[in-house]
C-alpha cells in the first residue's frame, strides 16, 4: 500500500478525529474511505458532463414530455 502525506488545517483534522472516534476507526481509514466517496462521485459527474454533451443524445422538451405524460391517462 501507497503511504500519502498531506497537508491540512487543524480544524479539518478535528473533524477527521472526531468522525473516527464515532466511527471507531483509524484517521487513515477515514480519510482513505472519503477519498474513495470522493473520487466515485467525481467519476459520476464525468460520467454525468459526458453523456449531457453527446451530440447523439436527443434534447426533450420538457413541456412536450409532460404532456405527452399526461395525456396517456
Amino acid at each position: 500500500m501507497t503511504q500519502i502525506t498531506a497537508r491540512i488545517p487543524d480544524e479539518l483534522a478535528s473533524q477527521i478525529d472526531a468522525a473516527a472516534a464515532r466511527l471507531n476507526h483509524s484517521r487513515a481509514q477515514v480519510v482513505r474511505q472519503a477519498l474513495e466517496y470522493y473520487l466515485e462521485d467525481l467519476e459520476d459527474l464525468r460520467l454525468g458532463l459526458e453523456r449531457l454533451s453527446d451530440p447523439a443524445d436527443p434534447i426533450l422538451d420538457w413541456d412536450e414530455v409532460r404532456r405527452e405524460l399526461l395525456d396517456q391517462d
